[in-house]
């Protein structure tokens, strides 16, 4: 039996510039994270930092489904930063896509 599952993954990599690393870490600690997981359909939040090359920061964000990033409360926090948030984004390179899952079964579940 096949299931049908359609949630969403938000991935983000970001490349602090020199002298912002220490300030974006903050800023995932404090502020977005939690503010992320504020908006509903985002389930979960993990953050990576790579141990080699680059970008050296991975953000995963579990989704109920890709339209999450298209929601109204998504959207409100996007067009309506927090001045530390647009502080933060004006010093790193951020790279974000939105995947949709095909795993018909996922591993582990059968």
């Amino acid at each position: 039996m096949t299931r049908q599952r359609r949630a969403g993954l938000l991935l983000v990599m970001m490349e602090p510039e020199p002298g912002h690393e220490n300030d974006l870490n903050r800023w995932y600690d404090e502020e977005h994270l939690a503010e992320r997981l504020a908006v509903p359909g985002i389930t979960s939040a993990r953050r990576f930092r790579a141990l080699q090359g680059g970008p050296r920061y991975l953000a995963l964000y579990d989704l109920d489904g890709p339209d999450v990033v298209a929601s109204p409360a998504y959207l409100e926090r996007k067009r309506h930063p927090t001045p530390w948030t647009r502080r933060v984004e004006a010093h790193v390179t951020i790279v974000r896509n939105v995947y949709v899952e095909i795993t018909a079964v996922p591993a582990g579940e059968g």
